[in-house]
């Protein structure tokens, strides 16, 4: 019989140190996002959500509601297997084809999620690539900090966004006659922060090194079709891997990586942890795909996203309260800095204001840098907005 007690321990700790987890009991309900009904402890109430990644609100559109009923009246709820065994519909097919144009590659392929793509794609680049070492930037997403970990492989970590240090990474990695590998984000998801990317592909050429990068942040949001920051820069080209997701702004699940047909086709034949499982609906697919199309042709929703994210920094910057200085993104960090005080702000928000923002705690974030991070989108009124500014004043 299992032991609980170091069980119970390390939830007492958690709790005791503000960094337990809550997970709040909501429902979303068509065509009322950002609003929601959170089921609480003692009553239901409405609340407004201010941290959900559906960024612009793709999850409740019609266009990819009535994509996945049709799809669910055709083909049923599952897929009916793994990738290889009975479980590529056509659905999967086309939408890997999509994701390759969107991202201007020879090939796309489909995990279940983007972090199963970011883990299983490293932890396939190490057995295809024998002498490969990943340079890995310091902030990068707990997918590809995983991937590298359970790869085995050599890997050396480099100051965030630190140009000079990721160049001694990349000649100590030559010095030792082995294909190094820079893994990077375009946006950094918790500071809203974006990279180099520009430099980092220069300093890939000077040393010939794989570039691997992950724009889940930015997929969708950015660039003149959605495709992501490498697109707004005019840089899909120079990467060699990109991986995307289709939660976030596209507003369904799953994730994907997109490349050369070769590179894809190699990952597809020894990544196990896209060959055994049972794959994604052809439902969600179905969703998807008319997502990525829609908000290909629907530019104003980006920017109307962007314009929401300015007028609430700027809100926030006028009622004295403090956002991350490195958030030049659709990220708005309004910075704690003490755990437990994240807590009590959000369960306060929460209870007394209808207003939902998780707090982001160790291990997400390092220890002092605690937050709320706010998520606004194009549904979110000035109202809204105000309202929100007017109750973190009250309660911080």
């Amino acid at each position: 019989m299992i032991n609980k007690e170091p069980f119970q321990k390390t939830i007492d700790s958690l709790k005791e140190s503000g960094k337990y987890r809550t997970f709040n009991d909501i429902v979303r309900e068509r065509g009322e996002f950002p609003e929601a009904i959170w089921y609480g402890p003692y009553n239901i109430k409405n609340i407004v959500n201010w941290c959900s990644n559906d960024y612009l609100g793709m999850g409740q559109h019609k266009v990819v509601i009535d994509a996945m009923h049709t799809a669910l009246d055709q083909t049923g709820s599952g897929s009916g297997g793994t990738r290889n065994i009975g479980g590529t519909s056509h659905y999967h097919v086309a939408l890997e084809h999509e994701l390759a144009s969107l991202h201007k590659r020879e090939a796309a392929l489909l995990y279940t999620s983007a972090y199963v793509a970011n883990e299983w794609t490293i932890i396939a680049l190490s057995n295809i690539i024998e002498d490969i070492v990943f340079v890995s930037d310091s902030k990068n997403h707990a997918s590809l900090i995983q991937g590298i970990i359970h790869s085995q492989a050599p890997k050396v970590i480099w100051k965030h966004n630190d140009m000079h240090e990721l160049e001694e990474s990349l000649k100590k990695v030559k010095d030792m006659n082995r294909t190094p590998c820079i893994v990077f984000e375009s946006v950094y998801s918790m500071d809203g922060d974006i990279s180099p990317m520009e430099e980092i592909f220069d300093l890939a050429d000077k040393y010939n090194a794989i570039t691997y990068i992950d724009e889940v942040p930015a997929v969708g949001l950015y660039g003149e079709t959605g495709a992501g920051w490498l697109e707004k820069l005019g840089l899909q080209h120079r990467v060699d891997i990109i991986n995307g997701t289709l939660g976030k702004a596209f507003g369904v699940q799953g994730g994907y990586i997109a490349g050369d047909s070769d590179v894809i086709d190699a990952i597809r034949s020894v990544a196990s942890g896209f060959i055994f499982t049972t794959s994604t609906s052809p439902v969600i697919c179905a969703g998807a795909m008319a997502s990525i199309k829609y908000l290909k042709d629907h530019n104003e929703l980006r920017d109307q996203h962007q314009l929401a994210a300015r007028k609430l920094k700027k809100k926030l910057e006028r009622a004295g309260i403090e956002v991350l200085d490195d958030a030049c993104t659709h990220i708005v960090p309004v910075m704690i800095r003490d755990a437990v005080k994240c807590k009590e702000l959000s369960d306060k928000l929460l209870e007394e204001y209808n207003i939902y923002i998780q707090p982001i705690n160790y291990p997400t974030v390092p220890v002092g840098e605690e937050r709320l991070r706010i998520a606004p989108t194009p549904l979110h009124t000035d109202a809204m907005m105000s309202e929100l500014v007017s109750a973190l004043a009250k309660v911080m």
